[in-house]
């Protein structure tokens, strides 16, 4: 069992909780995710980790109500636990292998849009350890959804916040303070990291195209079972064929099909719609192998 230690709700409909899971919390890096399960019959819920201590065997999550599994979640209080707590899945984000002082030569806009401000923050906070600011950008809907604003402003370089409604900082979608601070404002990017919903990422990356500035993207949002069995996250990154749980969840955003994403995210949620990719997908549908069984 996996004690919580913290709950709480951070906005309407979103929630953070610090679990207890020292395994978890020593091996994490910035990029991952884990699965939590409830009890033995719950759903596994695939979540990218916000931040980690790895002193304390902290991990922290945050997650927005979407369904019955994470409405039921979200009643879990400060002492209560999960059946499980998997992790550290999925790959590190790539700037956590390259040489430090190469990166330390690099500026980095960070994109975040909604609750992808949890797994933009843990990657940002890991670059200022290290003495690396890069700029953030951070969006949500209105003033009160937005999530981390103080965390964030303590890790990054300069923090812009948007809302789409105007009602605090810059009135406007993420994309046009990306235009703002590059058109108008003569700032230069190696490289952009956009997290968020999937059509925000989308545009974020159609607009950094334009720019020239290399991006990635996380593609969390259509995991399902998060180990590549149950083929919901399938799918083009260029002319690969890839799983967002066991071959990302980051990738270059530019190669990245979303058109294609966010339909099969859309076909993924009936079981009519499983059963027509099974049909398209053949082999390639389930994990990749076609010989596991698990669509029978």
């Amino acid at each position: 069992m996996y004690k919580i230690l913290k709950a709480e709700e951070l906005a309407d409909k979103i929630f953070l909780m610090d679990v207890e899971a020292p395994r978890v919390a020593r091996h994490c890096e910035p990029g991952q995710f884990v699965i939590v399960k409830m009890d033995e019959k719950g759903e596994r819920i695939p979540l990218t980790i916000c931040d980690y201590d790895r002193e304390k065997g902290t991990i922290t999550i945050v997650f927005q109500i979407v369904g019955a599994s994470t409405l039921k979640m979200a009643e879990l209080k400060a002492g209560d636990s999960f059946r499980d707590f998997t992790g550290p899945l999925g790959c590190p984000s790539e700037f956590v292998n390259e040489d430090l002082e190469a990166l330390k030569n690099k500026k980095m806009l960070f994109v975040a849009g909604g609750v992808g401000a949890a797994p933009v923050y843990p990657q940002v906070k890991w670059l200022h350890e290290r003495g690396i600011d890069a700029d953030v950008i951070v969006g949500s809907k209105t003033k009160n959804m937005l999530i981390l604003e103080e965390e964030m402003k303590a890790v990054a370089g300069n923090l812009y916040v948007c809302t789409d409604d105007g009602s605090y900082g810059h009135a406007g979608m993420v994309t046009s303070m990306v235009e703002k601070l590059v058109k108008e404002e003569g700032k230069k990017y190696d490289v952009c990291v956009a997290i968020g919903p999937m059509i925000m990422m989308k545009f974020t990356c159609l607009m950094t195209k334009d720019l020239g500035i290399p991006t990635i993207v996380s593609m969390n949002p259509i995991m399902v079972d998060g180990t590549g069995m149950c083929g919901a996250c399938r799918l083009h990154v260029g002319d690969e064929v890839k799983f967002a749980c066991v071959d990302g969840p980051e990738f270059d955003g530019h190669l990245v099909d979303f058109d294609e994403a966010m339909k099969r995210q859309l076909m993924y949620k009936t079981e009519e719609g499983r059963a027509m990719l099974r049909l398209q997908e053949g082999n390639t549908h389930h994990g990749g192998c076609g010989n596991c069984g698990g669509d029978n």
